[in-house]
């Protein structure tokens, strides 16, 4: 199980590796790129709104092995792509399938999870931050020896679609759908309630993440005047703190609760980015963007357990609209700090993770298993 999470971080690392590569050899502006990029999310929020129903239908054994290849073989496409418009077609289809991966896989590890009798996600979505890692390493290795984004897409796509095939033996059996009892019928409002609620706490959490990735270098670089190389160390402590955090998270689970972990993960990340903010020191803004990231890393993996676990029979449905909810947040959250940073500065405008990380620690209650 955990192959397809690594699988689906490989692809993504790649494939934002040569975005640079694929904006020069089409000679696109920052805002011919901005068209691409928004066809991808939107191919996200598209592919969502099917994937999960695709996945309740037909259980998520069936779903994520054919969604994996597909999805392997279409980031080949972006890399080829001759014009801007067959880039943003390419990616849009990028998204929708690699949205039937997504849901598929979160879905099929609740099952793993019951199964086991035990905290899994957490790992699973640590697997995830390591072949983020292993993609961005694969692109670096490729533009420095002066391949393309084409060649770099095609061997990884290829090689993770074999590889797809192979690890879709060792998944659970498929479990036959059970058609909805009136009782599910009469709790839908209820459900739909909560699922907005869980979907905004992983929105926060995706907020962070995202100003995380596009703020912590520019904040240290221009408002704490750090040297470029100081610069890129406090997101790589983020992105470090994020991997070991998640990959840690299941035995925190699996000892504390999930409502406990949220919590206490929550208030760790609005001290670490809050004392970053206050301080105003390079090496303290450091430490604090490492506790940032070791607070979000379990938060988002519980909410996804959480959806799945709390309608078995709806997993996927579930995990889709918490995802759709949550991905908001990585697109959305950026824009949002940059649109304040304009007004009231950066250091205040990311005070808004911080608030939003207190949110998520007083809405941990949510998170609590069904009984």
């Amino acid at each position: 199980m955990s192959f397809f999470f690594l699988a689906l971080g490989t692809v993504s690392g790649a494939w934002a590796a040569r975005i640079p590569a694929v904006k020069s050899d089409l000679g696109l502006s920052n805002g011919q790129l901005a068209y691409g990029l928004f066809a991808l999310t939107t191919g996200l929020i598209v592919g969502m709104r099917f994937a999960g129903r695709l996945t309740d239908r037909f259980g998520s054994a069936r779903v994520i092995t054919p969604a994996a290849v597909v999805t392997a073989l279409a980031v080949i496409p972006p890399g080829y792509a001759p014009t801007l418009p067959l880039l943003i077609a390419a990616l849009f289809l990028y998204g929708v399938v690699n949205a039937s991966l997504d849901v598929s896989m979160n879905a099929h590890g609740v099952e793993v999870e019951r199964a086991c009798g035990r905290p899994l996600m957490s790992g699973f979505h640590g697997m995830y931050s390591v072949g983020g890692l292993l993609g961005a390493g694969v692109g670096g290795l490729f533009a420095w020896l002066g391949a393309g984004a084409g060649p770099t897409l095609a061997t990884t796509g290829v090689t993770l679609a074999l590889a797809s095939l192979l690890a879709g033996r060792h998944l659970l059996p498929p479990s036959p759908p059970a058609a909805p009892s009136q009782d599910q019928a009469a709790a839908g409002t209820r459900r739909t309630g909560w699922i907005v609620l869980i979907g905004v706490v992983a929105f926060a959490g995706l907020v962070g993440e995202g100003a995380a990735v596009d703020w912590t270098a520019v904040y240290l670089f221009e408002d704490l005047h750090s040297s470029q190389g100081v610069a890129a160390l406090g997101f790589a402590a983020f992105s470090t703190a994020m991997t070991i955090g998640r990959l840690a998270g299941d035995r925190l689970a699996l000892r504390f609760g999930p409502v406990p972990l949220v919590r206490v993960s929550g208030l760790l990340a609005a001290a670490g980015l809050g004392t970053a903010l206050l301080v105003g020191q390079v090496p303290v803004a450091v430490a604090g963007f490492t506790l940032f990231g070791l607070g979000l890393a379990t938060i988002v993996p519980q909410v996804f357990s959480a959806a799945g676990n709390h309608d078995p029979q709806r997993a996927g449905a579930s995990i889709a609209q918490v995802a759709t909810i949550g991905y908001a947040g990585l697109v959305a959250g950026p824009a949002l700090i940059g649109g304040a940073a304009e007004i009231v500065g950066l250091p205040v405008a990311l005070g808004i993770p911080v608030l939003l990380a207190v949110f998520m620690s007083a809405s941990a209650g949510a998170l609590r298993p069904p009984r």
